[in-house]
């Protein structure tokens, strides 16, 4: 095609002889997706070197992909599709112990690839501290005296321990109210940031109370002396309260 634009995609630490046909299926992919209009993207062929993957795009949709590859990607701007190729593309080059960039015909970088260059963000070993889960039983049971109990609070799903003479305390509760538990939990702190519960043994509950808001606000209203039945707007002093025991919290 003689009117088509060639972006060459280079992988440093591949060469044509040297990379695996699986793996430069999985590259050839995402370049397709990071470039998109897929029907008039092209590829033509693996120049020596390094593994230089060399792609053309037809003349009539070179626009909307030059718009497209604008975006700063490592700053996570851009096309849902085509940043999430651009993580793809960039995980796949860490775990190559490579870099990579895309180029234009006159050698001008587009985008760049850090790959293994990218910083690893601390990491943090997994540490035993007091605290709080809130949900609603769903599991309970065991032949161990450590008994395992699941607690469910949205998609959020928390593995649990009691003893024995906590588990039958908590029996009752089987897909009830909402509990609070108290306890020992180990969190841990994964590459990308997320901390996750590895264990929680439980030492204590309560059952929340799952009063309709306005009930709640009309109690409160009855009680003499409280102030609550002059409040104009009782339901912006509780999310105020609200805040403020959340940020003591933290």
């Amino acid at each position: 095609m003689a009117d088509a634009h060639e972006y060459r995609f280079r992988i440093d630490a591949w060469t044509p002889e040297t990379i695996p046909m699986a793996r430069l299926a999985d590259y050839m992919r995402d370049v397709a997706t990071l470039l998109g209009e897929t029907e008039h993207v092209h590829f033509v062929r693996v120049d020596p070197g390094s593994a230089l993957l060399v792609q053309s795009v037809e003349h009539e949709s070179l626009h909307n992909v030059q718009a497209r590859l604008r975006a700063d990607f490592a700053q996570g701007e851009g096309e849902a599709e085509a940043l999430r190729a651009y993580r793809n593309i960039d995980k796949r080059l860490a775990e190559d112990n490579a870099s990579g960039a895309l180029f234009e015909p006159d050698g001008a970088e587009v985008i760049r690839f850090p790959g293994r260059e990218t910083p690893q963000p601390l990491t943090f070993g997994a540490f035993t501290q007091p605290g709080t889960l809130d949900g609603v039983l769903i599991r309970i049971g065991g032949k161990d005296d450590s008994v395992p109990v699941w607690l469910q609070q949205d998609e959020a799903l928390y593995k649990c321990t009691a003893t024995r003479e906590m588990a039958c305390r908590l029996a009752p509760q089987l897909f009830k109210a909402e509990l609070r538990v108290q306890g020992s939990g180990r969190w841990e702190r994964n590459a990308e940031g997320a901390w996750h519960l590895k264990k929680f043994s439980i030492s204590a509950f309560e059952v929340l109370d799952d009063t309709p808001l306005p009930a709640v606000v009309e109690r409160l209203r009855q009680v003499p002396g409280s102030g609550w039945k002059e409040t104009q707007d009782p339901y912006a002093v509780l999310r105020g309260l609200r805040g403020d025991a959340e940020r003591w919290s933290g």
